[in-house]
């Protein structure tokens, strides 16, 4: 098997630094229910899972945890046809909106002062 050639890498590197860039969950904050906060997180990607959504909420919310609201996710097929020919590739899309537990000190939970 020949070796790569500095010409073969160099062009190699551009898809490289894009695989690398959008290779993490990204996330928004966004209003849910009554006035509070929530996030949406996005791991779409053949290349992502949802260990990473997973990841990613709990970055955002870290010690309190989080709750999960709605969670979709799927694996469909984009065809094109182009000048020389047809194109096609699997397109997986996941997605869940989280929202951050509200952690209560012990004194506030326990009823009655007990």
């Amino acid at each position: 098997m020949a070796m790569p050639t500095q010409s073969d890498m160099r062009s190699a590197l551009p898809i490289f630094l894009v695989m690398l860039l959008t290779a993490c969950a990204t996330s928004k904050e966004i209003d849910i229910a009554e006035g509070q906060r929530g996030y949406s997180i996005d791991c779409s990607a053949d290349h992502l899972d949802w260990s990473l959504c997973y990841e990613k909420a709990g970055k955002i919310c870290g010690a309190k945890g989080f709750e999960i609201l709605d969670k979709t996710g799927g694996t469909g097929i984009v065809v094109a046809g182009v000048e020389y020919g047809v194109y096609g590739e699997s397109d997986r899309n996941r997605s869940m909106i989280i929202k951050c537990r509200n952690l209560q000190p012990k004194e506030a939970m326990t009823i009655g002062g007990h």
